[in-house]
């Protein structure tokens, strides 16, 4: 028999999920038109049409509020590590798992490539989209072991791994982005990490 208080506390999670995207997309879109700098919180909650409140609930800053939409990026990537093989080489485990990010970008190309642009164009966002990318490295080291069977301490190799693929993806990215979306986004990534990989 289910828990009727886990089932109502999954639907309040996705509820919750879904106004954030709503309130992020709002937040993107305004910062689109009129530029990131030309913007306050009070604008950004007014295009979504909630209180500055309700928006500071939701995001802590200006950054963070344009920046969400990335944070499901680190989830799906670490549960597609842990499910790649065990006997899969590390390299392979990443490239494959890093396939749910690029088809993020390629879902929705001129989108993509639009907070793609905005994101690089703006040093606060780049700046704290980095800091997040960081932030984000040991939920996915930790991934990486476990497919592994490792436990315990975990190898700086596979630490330096995972930050190498996130400076592969990024790479690839801003190849993808200064193109206007032109070159092959998984080809550059693959190029990237099979230069990593052969070193």
């Amino acid at each position: 028999m289910s828990d009727p208080m886990s089932a109502t506390a999954r639907t309040r999670t996705v509820a919750r999920a879904a106004v954030r995207a709503d309130l992020s997309q709002a937040a993107f879109e305004l910062t689109r038109q009129r530029g990131f700098h030309n913007i306050t919180v009070d604008d950004m909650a007014a295009a979504a049409g909630v209180s500055r409140s309700t928006l500071l609930r939701y995001f802590g800053s200006k950054e963070e509020a344009v920046l969400s939409a990335f944070d499901a990026h680190v989830v799906r990537f670490a549960e597609a590590l842990r499910a790649r093989p065990s006997e899969e080489d590390e390299w392979t485990a990443l490239r494959r798992a890093l396939e749910g990010v690029i088809a993020y970008y390629l879902q929705d190309p001129v989108g993509a490539l639009a907070i793609t642009q905005l994101i690089l164009d703006t040093p606060a966002l780049s700046g704290r989209q980095l800091e997040k990318q960081h932030d984000w490295r040991p939920a996915l080291t930790e991934a990486l072991a476990e497919r592994a069977g490792l436990s315990g301490e975990i190898p700086v190799a596979l630490e330096v791994k995972v930050a190498a693929a996130l400076g592969c993806m990024n790479i690839a990215v801003e190849r993808w982005s200064a193109s206007d979306g032109k070159l092959d986004l998984a080809e550059l990534l693959d190029e990237g990490l099979n230069a990593l990989s052969s070193m």
